[in-house]
């Protein structure tokens, strides 16, 4: 039998897990559903943004010195619509977020930040569009949705491999089925 996980939740370790908890709560609008101790000294902190997971999201304190390499790569959060993109950008430069970055990767718009203890955050949202990846472009925020859409699908067209999502989708179910 063919087994295909779905990612469920992410947890990391913190230095400040105070700090990093509010940075959440204010820039992504996480709840905390649970706080408390864990096995081994642990503190676990459970966030969520659905009903339906109790967490997505758990930020533990004893995060040791990585000295200047961070093992996260990126932790993805994905947001309903362009208008909740920009006050996800809005809301992470405002609680002091670095390294802001807004690009298209063809298939999703993606805002990339610094959390304070230097983590890789994304917010997105996908498109109707495939392009293979890896694939990005910057994009203006500042523009309507219209003008986004309209600009991001021009250039999605144009570059070689581009087809519709559903498209991709049922060639990706079909290679699940194997």
């Amino acid at each position: 039998m063919t087994i295909h996980a779905r990612l469920a939740h992410v947890g990391i370790h913190a230095h400040d897990k105070p700090k990093l908890v509010a940075f959440y709560q204010h820039v992504l609008g996480l709840v905390v559903t649970d706080s408390g101790p864990g096995r081994n000294g642990m503190e676990l902190t459970f966030m969520s943004a659905s009903p339906g997971n109790h967490h997505q999201f758990v930020i533990v304190n004893g995060r040791p010195d990585t000295e200047g390499f961070n093992p996260i790569n990126q932790i993805s959060f994905m947001v309903d619509s362009l208008s909740d993109l920009r006050t996800v950008h809005d809301r992470a430069l405002a609680e002091g977020a670095t390294g802001m970055r807004v690009v298209t990767h063809g298939n999703a718009w993606s805002c990339y930040f610094k959390d304070p203890e230097g983590n890789t955050v994304e917010a997105y949202l996908d498109t109707p569009w495939h392009v293979p990846q890896p694939h990005g472009m910057p994009f203006d925020l500042s523009k309507s949705d219209e003008d986004i859409m309209r600009e991001t699908e021009a250039h999605c067209r144009a570059t070689p491999g581009f087809m519709m999502m559903e498209d991709y989708q049922a060639q990706m179910a079909q290679r699940l089925a194997g």
